[in-house]
């Protein structure tokens, strides 16, 4: 019996199993039970026969969790209010999350996103918007670095640094790794750096960046660094919302046919000639004169502003004042002849076409129905039972008449 019984209590009965026990082995469980912390199994060693033995008890289990471990408060989740009073009080931590909504695909985040964007655009528009780019290794991330430096050495200057990493078309991760290169940036306080994945978007642009613009510019940044990733001739989307676009080059990159081919050109305002130092100045200077050729080849761009070229050493800190002037004889000249508000006003309306594309494309791919019909004709067209043309037709006449109600 006292064999069943060690067995019976060291486990669990539910209240199902108990009719298959009479009322003393229903006792003992219970009994096992009610002191289950300190059980009291019996061990042949505490036999009489062997009195020779003793068994000390146990030690007692520590508990899974710390006892003295303090609860978290959860943070309060902020509204709209919330966000919009933090963004004007300049708070980073506020802005930071407003950013993160902005950069969200959640819906209900994006509509939070949209209400604080509108509740912040009376507050914006009086910053200088800057492009920055060039190929990679061209020394973009350090040269903020400097240029940063630069601006802030103005007591009322505050910079925001949107810098965007490209994303692997495989894992769709990035690094996110500029920050680590602005070390002096970094760590301003009145500089608020804030890396971005392109998340496939053109010219290496990440699609909500525009919107990281108004935010930053609410937050009262009037200096708005926009580096992009640098990959030729598709960095039209950052050339729409930056005021000055800065191209940087390397010596030795090529001839002036070269230069003429990169379409990216035509878009510069400025292009500066990086790593102009030691044994390579002299390699940077006739790359600047063979720039400066090619672009006499161009057109006048609609700002009559004739593109500079210049040299400049990033790492060594040379050539930085010769290369804002440039920048600052710019603003001047496009606030003369009034072309800096014309340039708003087509990039404003640039982007309401952008998003209309965008929201457009989002609700058709995004349509269930759509999704299953895409499936279908994908199919007919890997069997070759259907061209591309006459499926792609298809499925727009199918979501044209969805959305008209017939």
């Amino acid at each position: 019996m006292s064999n069943t019984n060690s067995k019976i209590t060291q486990h669990t009965v539910k209240e199902s199993d108990k009719r298959f026990f009479n009322q003393e082995e229903l006792k003992e469980i219970n009994n096992h039970h009610r002191n289950e912390e300190s059980p009291c199994i019996e061990h042949p060693e505490n036999d009489d026969q062997y009195s020779g033995l003793q068994v000390n008890a146990g030690i007692e289990q520590m508990p899974i969790v710390n006892p003295y471990m303090k609860h978290r408060k959860r943070k309060r989740k902020l509204s709209v209010n919330d966000y919009v009073e933090g963004i004007l009080k300049g708070n980073t931590t506020v802005l930071g999350q407003a950013v993160t909504l902005v950069e969200s695909l959640n819906t209900d985040h994006q509509v939070i996103a949209q209400e604080v964007i509108e509740k912040c655009l009376p507050h914006t528009g009086s910053s200088r918007r800057i492009g920055i780019t060039g190929v990679p290794g061209a020394g973009k991330s350090t040269s903020i670095d400097v240029f940063g430096l630069h601006v802030l050495s103005d007591e009322n200057a505050k910079l925001a640094v949107l810098a965007i990493d490209p994303s692997s078309e495989r894992s769709n991760g990035s690094i996110l790794g500029d920050k680590t290169r602005m070390e002096k940036l970094a760590v301003h306080p009145r500089a608020f750096i804030r890396p971005s994945p392109s998340a496939g978007s053109l010219g290496g642009v990440a699609r909500k960046t525009r919107e990281t613009i108004v935010l930053c510019e609410a937050a009262g940044y009037n200096n708005i660094f926009v580096e992009t990733v640098g990959v030729g001739q598709s960095e039209t989307a950052v050339h729409s919302m930056v005021d000055f676009f800065l191209l940087i080059q390397l010596a030795g990159t090529g001839d002036e046919l070269q230069g003429i081919k990169r379409g990216i050109m035509e878009m510069a305002d400025g292009i500066v000639i990086n790593k102009a130092d030691g044994d390579n100045i002299e390699r940077a200077r006739l790359a600047a004169a063979q720039f400066r050729n090619a672009l006499h080849l161009f057109p006048i761009p609609p700002s009559k502003w004739t593109p500079e070229v210049l040299t400049y050493s990033g790492y060594y800190e040379t050539g930085i004042d010769e290369v804002w002037s440039m920048i600052d004889r710019y603003f001047e000249h496009v606030h003369n002849n009034h072309y800096f508000e014309h340039k708003r006003s087509q990039q404003e309306k640039y982007w309401m076409y952008e998003t209309i594309n965008e929201q457009l494309k989002a609700r058709f791919y995004n349509d269930p129905e759509v999704e299953h019909l895409l499936n279908l004709k994908q199919d007919m067209v890997l069997a070759n039972k259907q061209s591309s043309f006459v499926a792609a037709t298809d499925v727009l006449n199918f979501y044209y008449d969805k959305i008209s109600g017939k």
